[in-house]
């Protein structure tokens, strides 16, 4: 009998600690509701098989501290949606609610009351940046020339493929498009590309760039790291890469090298463009390198949301300065150079308007020059570089370069598109279909990427 109530209190003690306070996450988001009258959505996915331990003693006075103490545990967070709304998502290292990015640039704003703590602030971030991107020093430069291929000569402009040897053995390629008309030297633009599959080669980009030269610029369309004809080197994967940064950083300083000593370009006048990650692409090499003198980052411009992809949050670059750093902060470190942010109501950019466009005029403010950040937000739009987001930036890269946009422009007021040419793919590549062009010495893989950036430290 002794046994028997020894064996049955051990039974019931373990219970109590172990089963008897463990609840499943669904009853226990479905108390919060009930408790507080709130709604809350998820993916019934993420809460299936899920239990909150000692799940009674969790619930607080408000709602939002429940939350926090039920989900924390369970590496699950919680944003507000919407009045008596929440939405619960698992955690993101590259995402937070729209209210802490807000909160998160009050707490930078306070670190710079003046322009020589900014300026100390940005010189901080800059080296940290280019060092956490392996960066620091930068790679010598390879001493080998551009290669040039299938020049074509079409409306007022011609366009050329283009690549350049960022490191030893690794190419970044793209097109070359020149005006036919005017004289140099003339104002140019880096266009870095997204995420898209199709990169430089598809339809939008055509159009901007082709565009721009025949409004008088020379544009060079270049691709992500391990897309485009760099996919002859290094695998889809690689672009997943924490290495993927620093590789697109690079590229983009090396084109900006490239297009700095040609002849028929004016280096003092050398903008930059990109949606998605090719805005990311954007506003870091106008933080970076103040030879960008004009920037529009598109779609991408968030004070919570830093890029999905590793190609972009990869590497710690958020990390660094007190309290850290984001997006928008990184994008004002081109102040007081002329800025534009384009945005939109579907996308991580809907809040610009009321969050991070009122802190990027706060620190141009500081240089007396807000005037010199703008922001065209297109509310019912989404995430893309289409037709409105293009002609936004043809306005304003034509009003900083001081170009005669009304020339270019149609009877309803917009910049005239249709007579660029949409070329297939196979007439922009550099190295042939098959890659047969390749050079000899070009390397492949990641190992051997990793190899040679250390051997170039």
């Amino acid at each position: 009998m002794l046994m028997f109530v020894m064996l049955f209190s051990g039974i019931l003690v373990a219970q109590t600690v172990e089963e008897n306070y463990r609840k499943p996450l669904k009853e226990v988001l479905n108390q919060v509701e009930t408790r507080f009258a709130v709604k809350l959505n998820y993916d019934e996915k993420l809460v299936a098989d899920r239990t909150v331990n000692y799940a009674q003693w969790r619930f607080k006075d408000d709602v939002e501290a429940t939350l926090q103490a039920v989900l924390a545990p369970l590496d699950m967070v919680f944003y507000k949606s919407g009045e008596a709304n929440y939405k619960i998502e698992t955690f993101h290292y590259y995402q937070r609610s729209a209210a802490d990015g807000q909160k998160h640039l009050n707490r930078l704003l306070s670190l710079y009351p003046t322009l020589q703590d900014w300026e100390k602030r940005r010189a901080d971030l800059r080296q940290c940046i280019l060092s956490t991107l392996g960066l620091f020093p930068l790679p010598p430069k390879v001493n080998s020339n551009p290669i040039y291929a299938n020049k074509r000569v079409l409306d007022s402009y011609s366009a050329e493929n283009v690549a350049i040897e960022s490191l030893p053995g690794v190419f970044v390629s793209g097109s070359l498009y020149r005006p036919l008309k005017g004289k140099g030297p003339f104002p140019a633009v880096m266009l870095a590309q997204g995420h898209g599959e199709i990169q430089h080669y598809g339809e939008s980009s055509q159009l901007l760039s082709a565009t721009l030269a025949r409004m008088g610029m020379v544009v060079f369309s270049y691709d992500m790291f391990a897309k485009g004809e760099e996919s002859l080197q290094f695998a889809f994967d690689d672009h997943r890469t924490i290495l993927a940064p620093t590789m697109q950083t690079l590229n983009s300083i090396r084109i900006l090298d490239f297009l700095s000593t040609l002849p028929y370009i004016d280096s003092k006048r050398i903008g930059m463009t990109g949606a998605s990650g090719g805005g990311t692409q954007t506003f870091l090499l106008a933080a970076l390198d103040q030879r960008i003198a004009v920037s529009a980052p598109v779609v991408m411009v968030s004070s919570w949301y830093a890029g999905g992809c590793p190609c972009e949050s990869g590497m710690p670059t958020h990390a660094c300065g007190d309290w850290g750093t984001n997006n928008v902060e990184i994008a004002a470190m081109a102040a007081p150079h002329p800025q534009l942010v384009v945005s939109d109501g579907g996308d991580w950019t809907a809040n610009v308007p009321e969050i991070e466009f009122p802190y990027l005029k706060k620190v141009y403010t500081l240089y007396g020059k807000s005037e010199m950040v703008e922001n065209v937000h297109l509310i019912n739009e989404k995430h893309d570089f289409g037709p409105s987001k293009r002609q936004a930036v043809y306005a304003f890269l034509a009003r900083q370069f001081d170009l005669k946009i009304s020339a270019f422009m149609t009877g309803d007021g917009k910049v005239d598109e249709s007579k660029c040419t949409v070329e297939v793919k196979s007439a922009m590549l550099v190295f042939g279909e098959n890659g047969e062009r390749l050079p000899s010495r070009a390397i492949h893989g990641i190992e051997t990427l990793n190899q040679i950036l250390k051997q170039n430290k």
